[in-house]
C-alpha cells in the first residue's frame, strides 16, 4: 500500500469513527431514561447488541468506502457512488441525534427510511464498481432495515411520544 492508500484508509476510519461518536453521544444518556420508558416491539434486541453490531458495521463501512475510493478507478460512476455514500453517512449521523437526542420518533422514522433508500441505491450502484465494497455494505443495509422496523414499531406503540 502506498502512503496515499494509508491516508485514505485513515480518512475512512476517522469519518466512520466520527459518525459513531455522534451517534453514541446522542444515544448513551437517553438509553436508561427516555428510551427505557418507551414501549418497544417484541423483536427489539437487548441494548447490549447495538454497540457490538454497530462497531462491526462501522468497520465494514470504512472498508467499503476505502475500496471504492482507493481501489476503483476515477470515473463519473465512482463520483456518483461516493456522493451517495456520503449522503447515506450524513443520514446515518443524523438519525441518533434526531431520534434519541430530539425524542422525535416520527422524524427519526423519516430519516432512517431515507437512509435505507439511499443506502440501497448506494449498494446497487457500488456493485457495478467494486463487488467487495458492495458486499461489505449488505449487512449494514440489512441492519438499517431492521432498525427501520424497530423505529416504525416504536412509532406505532408510542403514538403520543
Amino acid at each position: 500500500m502506498t502512503a496515499r492508500d494509508w491516508f485514505r484508509a485513515l480518512v475512512c476510519v476517522l469519518l466512520c469513527l466520527g459518525i459513531a461518536l455522534i451517534g453514541s453521544y446522542a444515544t448513551v444518556s437517553e438509553i436508561p431514561v427516555w428510551y427505557a420508558k418507551l414501549t418497544k416491539p417484541i423483536w427489539t434486541p437487548p441494548n447490549g447488541v447495538f454497540p457490538i453490531a454497530w462497531t462491526l458495521l462501522y468497520v465494514m463501512i470504512a472498508a467499503s468506502l476505502w475500496l471504492l475510493w482507493s481501489r476503483t478507478p476515477p470515473s463519473p460512476r465512482r463520483s456518483l457512488v461516493l456522493a451517495l455514500f456520503l449522503v447515506q453517512l450524513a443520514l446515518n449521523a443524523a438519525w441518533s441525534p434526531v431520534f434519541f437526542g430530539g425524542h422525535a420518533i416520527m422524524t427519526g422514522l423519516v430519516v432512517i427510511a431515507a437512509l435505507a433508500v439511499v443506502l440501497a441505491f448506494t449498494v446497487r450502484k457500488a456493485f457495478a464498481l467494486n463487488r467487495a465494497a458492495a458486499w461489505l455494505l449488505v449487512p449494514y443495509l440489512l441492519w438499517v432495515c431492521y432498525a427501520l422496523s424497530l423505529n416504525a414499531g416504536i412509532a406505532i406503540l408510542n403514538p403520543t411520544s
